[in-house]
Parts: C-alpha cells; sequence; structure tokens
C-alpha cells in the first residue's frame, strides 16, 4: 500500500493508472504566493504521446487542404459564372416583371424602349443603359466556342473599352480570343454575322461561357428578343437595364410606373440559372467540412480528456486550479490546430497557384486561403472546449481512491 504523502500521490497513482511514475511526476507545480500552477503541462503531454497527436494533426491538415481547395474553386467557379454581371459599373439591374409570381430571370427577361426611357427620364436615376444578353456560338477558322453575346449602345460605358464597339466590331474577353485564336484586327462570325475584333479586354464570363461585347443593333441580329406590344417604343429593346441611381430615387415608384423589377446587382446574381444551384450545393459541402473538422477535433479530445482523468485528479489534488488545467488544454488544443491549419493551408496554396492559371476555374485569394483557415481554427476550438469541460468535473479524491 502507498503512503498518501505530497511527494508520493504521483508515484503511487501512476503505478495505480499502469503507467510510470516518471510520467505523472512530468507534471511539474510550483508554489507562487502560496497558490500552485501547472508548468509545461501540455508541452508534456505533446512530447509524450507524439503519435496520437501528430495523427490528429494530420487530420486537421487533410481537412484544411480540402476546405481551402473546395473554397477556391467554389469562388472560382462563381467568378466564371456571373463576373461579367459584377463587373457592371452599375448598382441596380431592372427586369421586365415577370408574371404568375416567377422569379428573376436573365434569360426570360425582354425589356422595352419605352421601359428605357422611363427609367433613363426618372428622377435620381445618373444613368441607365439597355443591355442584351444571349448565348451562341462564335468561328474563326476552324476553331469554334460557345460564347455569351452582350449587347450594348456603342461608347457605353458597361463594355470595356466600349467606345470601339460598332456595327462591325466587337470587344472580345481573353477567354474568348484565346478559345477563337484571335487578336485585334482578325475577324470571326458570332451566329452567322461577319465581325472584326476591335479589342480583346477583361476576362469577364456569364454562366461559364466568355462574353462578346458586340452593339445593340448586331445583337438584335444575332439572337432577335421575343417580347410583346405593338405600340411605338413598346417593341423589346433589351435584355435589362442597368442603372445608376441617387439616393433619392424612387426605385418603387419606378418600378410601377414602367413595369420592371429592379434589384442590386448582388441579388440579381440568382436570375443566373445556374449560379444559386451550383454555389448553393458547393457552400453546403464547404459547411460539411467545418462541421466535420469541429466534431473530430472535439472527439479526440474527447478521449483525450477521459484517458487524462486519472491524472487531472492527481493535479487537482496536489492544488493546480481548474481553470489552469482547462487554459492548459485548450492549449494543447490550439497548439494542434495552428500548426496542421498553417501547414494544411500552405499546402491548398501551393496547388492552387499550380492550377490556377490552367483550364480549372480555380481563384486564389486572402479570401479564399485565411478566411477558411481562421474559421476552421475556431470552429476546432470550440470543439475542443465542448470536450475538455469535463475537467471540471474530475473529483481530485479519485487520486487517493485509486491507490488504495
Amino acid at each position: 500500500m502507498c503512503r498518501l504523502s505530497a511527494r508520493e500521490v504521483p508515484s503511487c497513482a501512476g503505478r495505480a493508472h499502469g503507467r510510470s511514475p516518471a510520467t505523472v511526476e512530468s507534471y511539474r507545480f510550483h508554489r507562487r504566493k502560496g497558490r500552485a500552477e501547472t508548468v509545461f503541462v501540455a508541452w508534456r503531454d505533446l512530447k509524450f504521446a507524439k503519435g496520437r497527436f501528430a495523427l490528429m494533426g494530420a487530420v486537421v491538415v487533410l481537412i484544411t487542404l480540402l476546405v481551402g481547395l473546395l473554397s477556391g474553386l467554389t469562388a472560382g467557379l462563381g467568378r466564371q459564372n456571373v463576373s461579367a454581371i459584377t463587373s457592371l459599373p452599375a448598382d441596380r439591374i431592372a427586369f421586365r416583371a415577370p408574371g404568375g409570381g416567377q422569379d428573376l430571370s436573365y434569360s426570360h427577361s425582354t425589356v422595352t424602349e419605352r421601359q428605357w426611357r422611363r427609367w433613363s427620364e426618372a428622377p435620381g436615376v445618373e444613368s441607365a443603359e439597355p443591355l442584351g444578353i444571349t448565348t451562341t456560338r462564335a468561328t474563326a477558322g476552324d476553331r469554334s466556342a460557345g460564347v455569351c453575346a452582350f449587347g450594348v449602345r456603342p461608347g457605353s460605358r458597361l463594355a470595356p473599352d466600349g467606345g470601339r464597339i460598332s456595327d462591325s466590331g466587337a470587344v472580345l474577353s481573353t477567354a474568348a480570343a484565346e478559345d477563337l485564336g484571335v487578336e485585334d484586327g482578325d475577324s470571326f462570325t458570332l451566329a452567322g454575322q461577319r465581325l472584326r475584333v476591335a479589342a480583346v479586354r477583361g476576362d469577364a464570363h456569364f454562366s461559364h461561357t466568355p462574353v462578346i461585347w458586340t452593339s445593340l443593333d448586331t445583337w438584335r441580329r444575332i439572337a432577335p428578343p421575343t417580347g410583346t406590344g405593338d405600340g411605338e417604343g413598346e417593341g423589346p429593346a433589351a435584355t435589362v437595364i442597368a442603372l445608376n441611381t441617387a439616393s433619392g430615387a424612387d426605385v418603387a415608384a419606378t418600378d410601377r410606373q414602367a413595369g420592371t423589377r429592379t434589384v442590386t446587382v448582388d441579388e440579381s446574381l440568382s436570375a443566373i440559372g445556374s449560379y444559386a444551384s451550383e454555389n448553393g450545393s458547393l457552400q453546403l459541402m464547404r459547411g460539411f467540412l467545418f462541421a466535420i473538422s469541429a466534431l473530430v477535433v472535439g472527439a479526440f479530445f474527447t478521449v483525450w480528456t477521459i484517458q487524462r482523468s486519472g491524472d487531472v485528479a492527481v493535479l487537482k489534488a496536489l492544488g493546480a486550479p481548474t481553470s489552469g488545467l482547462l487554459k492548459d488544454a485548450l492549449g494543447q488544443a490550439v497548439v494542434l490546430l495552428v500548426g496542421g491549419t498553417l501547414l494544411g493551408t500552405g499546402l491548398a496554396a501551393a496547388l492552387g497557384a499550380a492550377v490556377a492559371g490552367s483550364a480549372v476555374p480555380f481563384l486564389l485569394t486572402p479570401a479564399t486561403v485565411l478566411l477558411p483557415a481562421a474559421v476552421t481554427i475556431l470552429l476546432g476550438v470550440l470543439g475542443a472546449a465542448l470536450s475538455v469541460r469535463r475537467i471540471t468535473s474530475v473529483d481530485p479524491l479519485t487520486a487517493l481512491g485509486n491507490v488504495r
């Protein structure tokens, strides 16, 4: 039977739990102003159980790598879906008001000249530009590609280098020019219309297709818009109206007068058919990865805390405060999470940089790399905090009962 002196409790507890006395005595104490404090407990655990913590660290690295890659892919796919809209120098988009409770849609909207003029004359509207959108095919020599034709008025601010747009000239995005193998001054055919490359500017995409900016008249010849209205100015003129409004603009009143529905540029993204479902699915996958990281870290530290309950009882019996033990356990979690997340983030950034210039739509920015890493650490610490709270319920008398 072991004596229960303060010096011998660690040794006896160590034999009772099947560990060497040196392992338990590695939890050292020093007294300051009559209060016992733990020193190096977390670091001793990390050194003592290197295999377990290395395995858990590898899991954190892999989860962070997956979250980082998925975040970059989600942002890249989203940009390839909506960049032509988000880059417009406008703050609102006016659609033809859908009937029968239908949702807004770029593919179904058709605005008339009368509606455009109503908006251009409305108080508080600084600019109103008609914009036609249709998907078609372009060919140049023996090469062809699916493109999205954006029709604007010549000289419009909506298009990059809009002053070069004419009935015979178009501005191509970089991706469209590369797909067709054309440069400035070359000729190509867009849905049967012979055009000249007036300029190659920007990297605009709409619904995963590169954009070609044409004049409105050319756009109407390419894909005559459908619509109703028999009076003058009632014929279809464009797909939507891009607006710049001042603070005093009464958008709701003008919508009622013009028969339109106006939303912000960001809100209009849901009117792109593939964007909402695609982005929602990818965001859901990323959310599940965040939840899995918190559950895995929480499960690991739950098991680890249960295994350490005898040692925690010894520390409490020797005067270690519960708050100190909690900080010690959370410190282990923070070290593990920060180390694994930094390594996983570095790998994700390296792989993202390697594929960013290829056909893979990967977007490498601080928002797609650092933000997921911060969320992973935060959720991991939260999961660890919920698991190590068991320390508060450990009874120090356990250290005495186990050595009888």
